[in-house]
């Protein structure tokens, strides 16, 4: 079999080891390439936690120099959870251990700072791994998101590490939108603090190098994600749209998110044919398609089950957060209504920026666009509820508190728990994900899996998933102003449609919808690794 070392901040095949959709590819991928007859192995960091976890087997010290001396990293080895003959490669270090977090945060004006140290040390310890031939030499070398950055800088311009560049290298971009930018000098966090000889030897010799590493718009920063697009091979976008997307320049005022800054050189990698986008996939059941119905008795087992996830909320904390008594009392007056609404939107995701600026954009009667959402909701024929499962920004989760006290059309639980985001998936009617960009997106795979229609921003993945009102509903607009309302009136037209006979043929044709890891894996072989 062909040989993959994937390294990653992220696996969804451990436990606790999930931040965002990049841990799914992960978790996910390498059973499907065992099928291509593909071994896949994964390298990450240890954080404290994983060795015990794992019950991983120690296999070497390696020793490198990192800050300007030599620093010990030990190399664990666990066989993969799902997948025979691949491994679980874990760096174990004490700067990788942070209480069991995969990442901080630096609320003192250096952002990405301790995290940046980490990944930088990781990349040199898989760098050394490799070349030490601690582990199998891989056929293909695969990093993921800006966390590797640091590796395609080593590979390209470390002598040491010379061998790597005989290695098929590929680079995966999850979300342009995090760069992990640092300095390049002059500060604790930074390309001169990890790695003086070869900063000082690219300062002075290799301008044309310093020129695709550098930030494009901060020019004393050091850009891992550009340093990767820029010395990888094959450049790979979780997404068909968003691999175009980003090779155009982000426009504020037209709310498009683009290349932020990177354009010019994603564009130059594509002149050079070597930017693909494959769509990421999701695992179905080999049962027959069978719709589900919507039932007053399913809407009560989601009342009950976000009962109670509220109430392990409140045991779990010694103060009552008003966002959940807010969602008590909303499930009580749920309950007297003693009636399932007529149509049920859900929402479940990252309360960040991108999944809801949309939402929560200032209209001219000065609501917000979701308050001109639940007013529908409330004056329609149709009389709807949206049910909002998300955590995230504290900003975002504060003005959702405050409409989820003036309109008793949302009911938000702020949190995550999976079996009650896979309850929303199986009982709602609509799914919104109004996202201002998606690189690719799985919640809206999930909710069709279930047979639940989705309205969406036609960006990313979204676009390359739904198609209108055939399996969905797509929005867009020529600016930021003409989304919204397009947002706004694209949820009116799909809950009216709840109530005639072809939505249920729209939902019977999301349903049929497969975008599978076996297609995925099969497109991984033929562009990327070049099986």
């Amino acid at each position: 079999m062909k040989r993959v070392l994937m390294l990653a901040a992220e696996n969804a095949a451990v436990a606790g080891a999930k931040v965002g959709g990049m841990a799914d590819v992960i978790g996910d991928l390498p059973a499907a390439l065992h099928n291509e007859h593909v071994a896949v192995d994964v390298m990450m960091p240890s954080y404290g936690f994983l060795v015990s976890q794992l019950k991983a087997r120690f296999i070497a010290d390696v020793s490198l120099p990192f800050r300007g001396q030599t620093t010990l990293v030990e190399v664990f080895i666990a066989p993969h959870p799902n997948v025979a003959g691949s491994a679980i490669y874990l760096l174990d270090h004490p700067h990788f251990d942070a209480g069991g977090a995969i990442y901080t945060s630096n609320n003192d004006g250096r952002p990405f700072a301790d995290d940046a140290d980490k990944f930088a040390l990781m990349c040199a310890a898989a760098a050394q791994v490799i070349c030490q031939e601690i582990v199998d030499k891989p056929d293909v070398l695969h990093l993921h998101d800006w966390h590797c950055g640091v590796l395609a800088l080593l590979r390209a311009y470390e002598p040491r590490f010379n061998a790597l560049q005989a290695i098929h290298t590929v680079y995966s971009v999850h979300n342009l939108s995090i760069q992990g930018q640092r300095p390049l000098c002059q500060e604790h966090s930074s390309l001169q603090a990890w790695f003086p000889e070869l900063f000082a030897k690219l300062s002075v010799h290799h301008d044309e190098a310093m020129a695709k590493i550098i930030d494009p718009i901060h020019a004393q920063c050091f850009n891992p994600m550009r340093a990767a697009i820029n010395l990888c091979d094959h450049l790979h976008f979780v997404s068909p749209t968003y691999a175009k997307e980003v090779m155009l320049a982000s426009e504020c005022g037209s709310g498009h998110y683009g290349g932020e800054g990177l354009q010019d050189d994603i564009a130059q990698r594509a002149a050079e044919l070597r930017v693909h986008g494959i769509l990421n996939g999701c695992f179905y059941h080999d049962t027959p398609l069978e719709l589900p119905k919507r039932t007053e008795q399913d809407f009560a087992k989601v009342l009950d089950y976000a009962e109670q996830c509220l109430l392990n909320n409140l045991a779990n904390n010694q103060w009552v957060a008003s966002q959940d008594q807010i969602a008590l009392q909303r499930l009580n007056q749920l309950r007297r209504a003693a009636k399932a609404p007529s149509c049920l939107l859900t929402s479940v995701g990252r309360l960040t920026s991108q999944k809801v600026a949309l939402l929560l954009q200032v209209m001219a009667d000065g609501r917000y666009a979701i308050e001109h959402l639940l007013q529908s909701l409330a004056t329609g024929q149709s009389q709807g509820l949206l049910i909002l499962l998300g955590s995230g920004d504290e900003h975002i989760e504060q003005q959702l508190r405050q409409v989820a006290g003036r309109w008793p059309q949302l009911l938000f639980i702020n949190g995550f728990d999976l079996p009650l985001s896979q309850l929303l998936y199986q009982h709602g009617d609509l799914f919104m994900m109004p996202s201002s960009f998606e690189p690719c997106g799985i919640s809206q795979m999930l909710a069709m899996k279930a047979g639940q229609p989705c309205i969406v921003h036609g960006v990313g993945g979204l676009k390359d998933t739904i198609e209108h009102q055939v399996d969905g509903w797509v929005f867009n607009g020529d600016s930021l102003a003409d989304k919204v309302d397009a947002m706004l009136a694209t949820v009116t037209e799909a809950v009216a449609m709840t109530e005639q006979p072809q939505f249920q043929s729209m939902r019977q044709q999301a349903l049929a919808n497969r975008f599978t890891w076996q297609d995925v894996a099969k497109a991984y072989c033929e562009e990327l690794y070049e099986f």
